[in-house]
């Protein structure tokens, strides 16, 4: 309508409807601080998602409420209610019709009693010899055929949530109705089993038994859903039970599902549904205790709730291999937990999609994992909080075009000469007109070529740089684990922004050496395995520094140990503490082979372990370098402010 008038603006009603369920980049930080703290990334990932970002609920959260739910259920009653319930009815029975023989007076009375009194003790097994017993007492004979018809309802009814009005319908025709629908059932699931196109006669089961399922599935695989976990829970309930108490309870079902053939019905859709959803559970057990007897379809429930309980926790746990939440079944989430606990759920995989589609997370065969962007983000966190002044730069440094990207001023200045593309010195050019006009008696001052001086640079060195760090078990213990990887990829983040034609290698060292990129580096995790293989790491070093021998050669050491392990000449590495004299020879043969390639090599010692001070004092000696004894806290700096001092080998214009 022309009358009609539309502003836009800033939404100012409360939260943005349309922002994200979660700040992503600060969900990004949060691994990231933990990473840095020197967890585990693939831990970290997880805590994100179990704590829930930025204070909201997580899936910690919603696997307590979970476990609270098991365990009222655990506590809800005994699982033997159906059997003491019949043993109950029996008494009630037996009572009855004794009460009735002792009025009479004929020997039949006395032979019933006779009869009664030599009943087995078993429940199922005197209710079984009772099957053709001629009961003198109305009262007792219904009471008697209460145990059967009780047990057979609560059975059916546990399997088919739509089946109370057949088994409420004495008609005969209706219990037919039933037997026919149990073997069309199986029929499908049989064909099904077997492959087969299964579309149209699921319809076609539908159309003639859907009574029986007040769930309505919309396929063959929905109907077994709802079917297997029913079956699944009848089958825990008889694992639940004592050896005694599943006898009683199998010949009471044998004998209440008996007629029309139903025993041999359900026991045929047991075994299709068992090969069908083979996963769930059948065979487990439950300690379900209780003041209170449960019924067969009260006990089967209660067992059917905490398989669905159990379930969504091994969800909500995610500790499988490459497990997502995409895995947790949302819809079960809400029938279990509720609405909220859905939403919940919902906002985090949310999150957990937006931080791939953005490119922070990447899926690998371990699961997912910071992607490079990500690592690029923690680097710069790593480096502002170990070297903050580099990342504003030194006072009066300036990106000048014509010097290069690899050339820095060094404040001198020298006369202009063809050819030249370095900036002009315009102080020092006006200052040579002035003198030069002044020494002549001119009063006017004007430029010669002669006066013109350019300002000196000089081309910054390329690095090659092997940055080798202790991932021996000690570096946990003493919690030193965090500040390494830390350092280290503030260490890559500084040559990657600030160096780029920088050259540099992390090499970790355990028992082993082994190269490690920076996403290695961040998802790095102790293998708790003994040994200080320095002189691999060496050995690796060197590999590095020999790939680019047009540049200048550093190696930095961060270790808390003397070396306590080498390559033997077969490759295998030998460990023995105390340090056996073959790998302090091993170690100095790597730091003499360094040495002479004119490599500086400097360590950064952790710990006052008194065998590796003197190692590091006799390396340092041997080798030039220097050694420093940095507090964990101040690794970080040390490490970077010796890379950009030994990185400065300078060719000058």
């Amino acid at each position: 309508m022309s009358g009609n008038r539309f502003r836009y603006g800033a939404w100012r009603g409360g939260p943005d409807p349309l922002a994200p369920p979660y700040d992503v980049r600060a969900a990004v930080d949060q691994v990231g601080a933990e990473v840095l703290a020197g967890g585990s990334l693939r831990e970290a990932l997880r805590n994100l998602l179990r704590r829930g970002p930025d204070g909201g609920r997580g899936l910690d959260d919603l696997a307590a409420r979970a476990r609270r739910m098991r365990r009222e259920a655990m506590r809800r009653g005994n699982l033997d209610g159906a059997v003491t319930r019949a043993q109950a009815l029996l008494d009630q029975a037996l009572a009855a019709e004794r009460e009735e023989l002792a009025r009479r007076t004929d020997d039949a009375a006395r032979f019933s009693e006779a009869r009664l009194d030599s009943l087995p003790r078993s429940t199922a097994r005197a209710v079984e010899e009772l099957s053709d017993y001629q009961w003198a007492s109305d009262e007792a004979r219904r009471t008697y055929q209460q145990i059967l018809d009780g047990l057979r309802d609560e059975v059916l009814e546990q399997r088919f949530a739509g089946i109370r009005e057949a088994l409420g319908n004495p008609d005969p025709a209706a219990q037919r109705r039933l037997a026919e629908m149990l073997g069309d059932l199986n029929d499908l699931l049989d064909r099904h089993a077997r492959g087969e196109d299964t579309t149209d006669a699921f319809a076609e089961f539908m159309r003639r038994h859907g009574e029986f399922f007040p769930e309505r599935p919309g396929s063959v695989e929905e109907l077994i859903d709802a079917l297997a976990r029913r079956a699944a829970a009848g089958e825990r309930l008889m694992r639940s039970l004592s050896p005694q108490q599943q006898e009683e309870l199998s010949r009471l079902m044998a004998q209440a599902l008996g007629n029309a053939g139903l025993a041999d019905q359900l026991a045929r859709l047991t075994a299709n549904l068992r090969t069908l959803r083979p996963n769930l559970g059948w065979d487990r057990r439950a300690q379900v205790r209780g003041q209170r007897g449960l019924g067969y379809g009260e006990a089967a429930g209660a067992l059917a709730e905490i398989g669905d309980l159990d379930e969504l926790l091994d969800q909500l746990g995610q500790e499988h291999p490459g497990a997502t939440l995409d895995d947790v079944d949302v819809e079960a989430v809400e029938r279990i937990l509720g609405r909220g606990a859905a939403g919940d759920v919902r906002r985090l995989q949310e999150l957990e999609r937006e931080l791939r589609r953005q490119g922070w997370l990447t899926r690998g065969a371990e699961g997912l994992t910071l992607s490079p962007k990500a690592l690029r983000r923690l680097g710069g966190t790593a480096l502002r909080r170990v070297f903050g002044s580099l990342e504003t730069g030194r006072r009066g440094q300036h990106d000048l075009r014509d010097a290069g990207a690899a050339g820095e001023i060094t404040g001198a200045s020298r006369p202009w000469e063809y050819g030249d593309e370095q900036p002009i010195d315009v102080v020092r050019t006006v200052a040579n007109a002035v003198r030069r006009s002044t020494a002549s008696g001119s009063s006017a001052v004007s430029l010669a070529v002669d006066d013109f001086e350019v300002v000196e640079t000089e081309r910054r060195a390329s690095a090659a740089v092997a940055l080798c760090v202790d991932l021996s078990y000690s570096m946990v213990a003493e919690e030193r684990w965090g500040p390494m990887k830390q350092t280290a990829l503030a260490l890559s983040h500084l040559v990657a922004t600030k160096f780029p034609q920088d050259a540099l290698q992390i090499i970790g060292f355990g028992r082993y050496a082994t190269r490690l990129t920076a996403e290695e580096l961040a998802a790095v995790e102790p293998d708790y395995v003994q040994g200080t293989n320095l002189q691999h790491a060496l050995q690796l070093a060197g590999r590095h520094l020999r790939k680019h021998s047009g540049s200048e050669p550093v190696v930095l050491v961060v270790t808390d140990g003397e070396p306590t392990a080498h390559l033997a000449e077969d490759g295998e590495a030998v460990f023995f503490w105390p340090p056996l004299s073959e790998t302090v020879r091993a170690t100095v043969a790597e730091v003499d082979a360094l040495t002479r390639y004119g490599a500086t090599l400097n360590l950064f010692m952790l710990g006052e372990d008194e065998g590796l001070r003197r190692f590091v004092d006799a390396v340092a000696r041997r080798s030039g370098g220097r050694v420093f004894t940095p507090d964990t806290e101040d690794l970080g700096s040390y490490v970077v402010n010796d890379y950009i001092r030994a990185r400065r080998g300078r060719v000058s214009r």
